[in-house]
């Protein structure tokens, strides 16, 4: 009985800790730039149709996979039209076939966007952008900054970048 016990053990120790070294399917990224800092999660596309499926069209999204991607910007800032004080916030975007809605909101630590919908009325900007069709896609997500004059978005076949100014 004890040998089967201490076989058990062992095997659920091995499962556990084979479990613990799977690389994440979407791991945490930071992107820095002089004045912004980027910490989102990365998802593949892995043959999948991403905008218009994986994310719908018209729906809000966390720009990022699991927790909700942040952005800090160390100066005030001018993004896309809209001033912006220095600080951390929550990414979201409303993708469509043609422009986006890039969103900033000042509520942090959100998990995904389902709790959007509460609190919408913390957006700081909503900007819109249009849609450039890229030729080679992206097979991860990608958000960066172009020496602190946009911020760049880019999945699939799509990229979306909102213009700064300093």
């Amino acid at each position: 009985m004890k040998k089967l016990l201490v076989l058990f053990l062992a095997m659920f120790a091995t499962a556990a800790f084979a479990q613990e070294r799977k690389a994440p399917q979407s791991p945490t990224i930071t992107s820095e730039s002089a004045n912004i800092t980027v910490k989102y999660g990365q998802p593949s596309k892995r043959g999948r149709v991403i905008f218009g499926g994986l994310e719908q069209y018209g729906k809000v999204w966390r720009t990022g996979a699991n927790a909700a991607t942040e952005i800090t910007f160390k100066k005030d800032v001018n993004f896309g039209g809209k001033p912006v004080k220095a600080g951390t916030y929550t990414l979201f975007s409303i993708p469509e076939e043609k422009e986006w809605t890039v969103i900033l909101n000042s509520e942090l630590k959100q998990f995904g966007a389902f709790g959007y919908e509460k609190i919408k009325d913390k957006n700081v900007a909503e900007v819109k952008v249009p849609v450039k069709k890229l030729s080679t896609p992206e097979e991860k997500l990608i958000i960066k900054s172009n020496d602190d004059k946009e911020l760049i978005i880019s999945w699939d076949d799509v990229l979306v970048s909102v213009p700064l100014k300093w």
